[in-house]
């Protein structure tokens, strides 16, 4: 007994189309287009008898992706004969509404939950959707005194899956929807020859399985760069460095992708695992490590506040996490508002590098990300994106976009590439030496006026408080710094102190940048 619960994908031909005056259906500008079938079988108390109902939907042309061919929805009950492979149904025109609500006929049918999954997160809001189908993609009725009936054998297609497209089950759809004449007004339209095939549910399921490994194995991949930058920037200087705003933005995308993914598997019960499986290590980047990481930068740029006690630590606390959810619930509102602009809004979320860049230039930081880190994240954050839309066999059956993606691609790998020239040329290196600011410099001369202040001798040597070995001041080499405050210490003690803090080591005072 073959179940013919599914979706059916095929052509229709019209044979001996009739004119406009004796027609009570639109006619099509062709003669020819695609079809859709959702089937849903159950079994009745008739032996080798399925009770069946589904939607039907016929498009001009063969251009299932065009948004203003005219289309026609029809409502559709019937039986299936199963020792016969015979299909028997009834079409009408759905009841108000239920043309635009086809989940409420198929709760179970994952293919076509996923492609309502994609449809409203990924393209438009369902009353964008409503509305565009109403303004440039036409939806033809029929008369109300039409009876369009269909004759279909359900059969085991001939294909060989060593060489075949193994897309399609192997049940295959063949025949005929006509309109029986009306006494004194002719047909409704001419006959419809009809050719369609099953969708492989198997191969559905499989891709979407191996989405969410791939999105699981980039996970992984993406906990250990970021393991990597947090022992590059363990020290308080080497935090400091890092924009607060950069980390932030990757803790709120892998957020949203953990609600997508969460969502997903709750909307599709048979890949529940899966996709909880991905959203559970999406949590883990953004819960755990990029919100320990947010802490710890938010801790090395307010040093005053770790001695003030537990209170101040707490209202801190307090202030950093009520701003990073405040900015994943807005942005979710914003999302859901500017549906249609959803391309601008990933650009927008995949320009996390540039608040590093402009934080790097404010503050001529030398090295703040470890180069892997750089490297790494921004490879990993570009597979979801180019799958999603740059994939022509993506699980969610979405349009395939290269320029778009072209676009995306370049952009970071832009500013990844910007973040590399500063990491190896130094942090200013493309602003023209005229607009820079004045910078101190640690091997400035000092007069003997003020070296008889501080030492009490213009010809005595200072010692470094960091090694405690003594510091020639009179010859004036390379491998004495002075700070502002005018203590003297050795180069590579001092930098080695300054990766650590940014402070003087004889005073505490604040050092400014090298």
């Amino acid at each position: 007994m073959l179940n013919i619960s599914g979706t059916y994908k095929g052509t229709w031909i019209m044979h001996n189309p009739v004119s406009n005056s004796s027609t009570k259906l639109p006619d099509f500008h062709m003669t020819y287009g695609n079809i859709l079938f959702e089937l849903l079988s159950s079994p009745t108390e008739i032996h080798g008898v399925h009770y069946v109902q589904g939607l039907a939907v016929l498009g001009e042309g063969l251009s299932s992706n065009s948004a203003d061919i005219e289309r026609m929805q029809l409502k559709m009950e019937g039986v299936y004969v199963w020792p016969f492979r015979q299909l028997r149904m009834v079409l009408s025109n759905p009841l108000d509404g239920e043309a635009n609500k086809p989940e409420e006929f198929f709760p179970l049918n994952p293919y076509h939950l996923l492609g309502i999954f994609s449809l409203q997160v990924l393209q438009e809001s369902p009353r964008e959707h409503l509305q565009r189908n109403g303004r440039s993609s036409p939806i033809l009725e029929m008369s109300r005194n039409c009876k369009i009936q269909m004759a279909a054998q359900v059969f085991h297609a001939l294909t060989d899956f060593r060489n075949g497209d193994q897309e399609h089950q192997p049940y295959e759809m063949k025949g005929l929807i006509e309109s029986p004449k009306i006494e004194n007004e002719g047909e409704c339209f001419s006959a419809l020859t009809l050719n369609a095939t099953s969708v492989n549910v198997d191969v559905y399921y499989n891709k979407a399985v191996n989405y969410t490994l791939m999105v699981t194995f980039i996970s992984f991949l993406q906990v250990l760069f970021l393991i990597r930058q947090m022992d590059h920037s363990s020290t308080q200087s080497g935090a400091a460095k890092v924009s607060l705003w950069m980390i932030g933005q990757q803790a709120i995308m892998d957020a949203y992708l953990c609600l997508l993914h969460l969502t997903a598997g709750i909307l599709v019960e048979s890949l529940f695992n899966a996709f909880a499986t991905a959203a559970f290590f999406k949590f883990v980047i953004f819960s755990i490590f990029e919100m320990r990481y947010l802490l710890a930068i938010w801790k090395a740029r307010r040093p005053a506040t770790s001695g003030e006690g537990w209170e101040a630590m707490r209202r801190e606390l307090s202030v950093l996490y009520s701003r990073f959810y405040g900015f994943l619930l807005g942005g979710i509102l914003l999302m859901y508002e500017l549906h249609n602009l959803l391309h601008y809004i990933l650009f927008l979320l995949y320009s996390f590098w540039i608040p590093q860049i402009v934080s790097n230039v404010k503050r001529d930081s030398r090295k703040p990300l470890h180069v892997h880190y750089i490297v790494g994240i921004t490879a990993t954050r570009l597979a979801i994106p180019l799958y999603i839309f740059g994939c022509p066999k993506n699980f969610l059956r979405l349009k395939t976009d290269i320029v778009w993606c072209t676009c995306l691609v370049a952009f970071l790998v832009l500013q990844a590439l910007v973040l590399l020239l500063q990491h190896y040329l130094g942090a200013r290196w493309f602003i023209p030496r005229q607009l820079l600011p004045e910078k101190y410099s640690y091997f400035r001369r000092v007069d003997r006026g003020t070296l008889q202040v501080i030492l009490g001798d213009s010809n005595a040597a200072a010692d470094c408080v960091i090694c405690m070995a003594t510091v020639d001041i009179g010859q004036r080499s390379t491998d004495c710094m002075v700070t502002p405050c005018d203590h003297f210490f050795h180069a590579g003690c001092l930098q080695r102190w300054m990766d650590i803090k940014m402070e003087c080591p004889t005073c505490r005072r604040p050092l400014p940048p090298m």
